[in-house]
């Protein structure tokens, strides 16, 4: 049992460090809003996580590799979800307007919105319940309750991605006097919103 956590984790860690749609919208959020608003999103994201896991313990997301129709329709919602993010992110950035070397102004954003978004996030990408169902199952040793394992290993892996992105809003957070500045802020929103723009087209495109 042991070895089988051991190696999960060190899967987990692998997986969580792989830059994706989650990590552009917590750390926008960070740099954008700080560091509360940043755990806030991270915090939807990870609960995100351990409801995909818990959905492939029960079989849901097995229902994603089954039915093509099923998974089409939440690849193209949730394609639809990051794009209308990252375009929502774009025009924000030309509608910014003050000197180019004074602090922006920043609307105000409730961490409920943040932890929303963060969640959001994490449902927009179906391929999250087609890898639960394929990566979980791997690590059950043999002979124990498949259940329970499924479901400790879904919060473990909601727990692992917690503990990378913790310091990764940190450092957003340090940064984000220097991208409160007006034409940081237009090229830091500009960039962040093509990246999730970008990402939601690749998901819609991918077959």
């Amino acid at each position: 049992m042991l070895t089988s956590v051991v190696a999960f984790l060190g899967a987990a860690f692998l997986i969580a460090m792989v830059p994706g749609p989650s990590t552009a919208v917590i750390l926008r959020r960070a740099v954008v809003n700080g560091r509360r608003n940043g755990l806030a999103t991270v915090l939807g994201n990870e609960c995100g996580v351990v409801l995909w896991g818990l959905a492939a313990a029960f079989g849901l997301s097995a229902l994603l590799l089954a039915s093509e129709v099923a998974y089409d329709v939440m690849r193209i919602s949730g394609a639809a979800v990051l794009v209308w993010m990252g375009a929502r992110a774009v025009w924000q950035a030309r509608r910014a307007g003050g000197p180019e070397g004074e602090p922006a102004g920043v609307a105000a954003v409730s961490h409920g919105r943040a932890y929303r978004q963060g969640l959001v996030t994490s449902f927009a990408n179906p391929k999250a319940g087609v890898f639960a169902v394929s990566f979980l199952p791997q690590f059950v040793p043999q002979g124990a309750p498949v259940l329970p394992t499924l479901i400790a290993f879904s919060v473990i892996w909601a727990l692992v991605d917690l503990v990378w992105y913790l310091p990764l809003v940190w450092l957003a957070g340090r940064a984000r006097g220097v991208f409160q500045r007006q034409s940081v802020r237009r090229r830091t929103e500009r960039i962040s919103g093509t990246v999730l723009v970008a990402l939601g087209l690749r998901l819609a495109l991918e077959p």
